[in-house]
């Protein structure tokens, strides 16, 4: 079957995403050339985003975060409306992503898992209010709220655990779809990646620009997610 058909016989579509969705929007990957590991930094890129540094050295770890996590120009592509249309047509029921960037909001999904977060949400670590991403992006230094206490980003860092909603929210997503699309991840970031297990449904599609390996895949396409899935109905 093509992509088409698949999706002209789904009812339960969900789409499962990583960095590439975003990559096309201007975002950068993480594992790429060109993605945050391969940026030349006073400290490793994956220890600067961890837990612990941000506790022993919220300062350089604010200045990498706004640096680097953050792109405030960064509009939905032709991938995220796709997405939100198909939504809105009540075929694709959930999509479930990797990605911080709020992107899938933006250009209309409502039913949005982000298993890692939002820069959007941002609480003080303190006594938990609740900030927008402007006190992070008009702030300089460590961000801090009226309590005193540190702003944080509600992202999750190397060494914090996923919240256990978004876990079972994904889960629930992914057992009760009919199609589930898997999209610009290589599938390498666990506990998310190990989701992928838990479909059930008919049809397993993979889009990516670099060859994955997914058991059970109906049809796997290494291109551009925006390209494909903006030629679609």
């Amino acid at each position: 079957m093509t992509l088409q058909e698949i999706i002209d016989d789904s009812k339960r579509i969900v789409f499962f995403g990583g960095a590439g969705v975003s990559t096309e929007s201007g975002i950068p990957d993480f594992r790429s050339v060109d993605g945050l590991y391969n940026q030349k930094y006073k400290y490793p890129p994956e220890q600067i985003i961890s837990h612990s540094f941000f506790v022993e050295n919220p300062l350089e770890f604010f200045r990498f975060y706004r640096d680097r996590m953050i792109f405030k120009d960064a509009k939905p592509n032709a991938a995220h409306l796709k997405l939100a249309q198909w939504e809105k047509k009540g075929i694709l029921s959930a999509v479930v992503t990797q990605n911080i960037d709020g992107l899938h909001q933006m250009a209309g999904s409502k039913n949005v898992a982000e298993l890692h977060g939002s820069i959007h949400r941002n609480y003080c670590s303190k006594c938990g209010k609740f900030y927008p991403l402007s006190a992070i992006t008009e702030s300089t230094g460590i961000p801090r709220c009226d309590c005193g206490g540190i702003i944080k980003p509600d992202v999750v860092l190397y060494e914090e655990s996923l919240k256990s909603e978004d876990i079972e929210k994904a889960i629930y997503e992914i057992e009760n779809a009919d199609t589930l699309i898997i999209g610009g991840t290589s599938l390498v970031v666990y506990p998310a990646a190990g989701f992928v297990r838990y479909f059930r449904g008919k049809h397993l599609v993979v889009i990516n620009k670099s060859n994955i390996a997914v058991n059970g895949a109906e049809l796997v396409i290494n291109d551009s997610i925006g390209k494909v899935l903006g030629n679609l109905k």
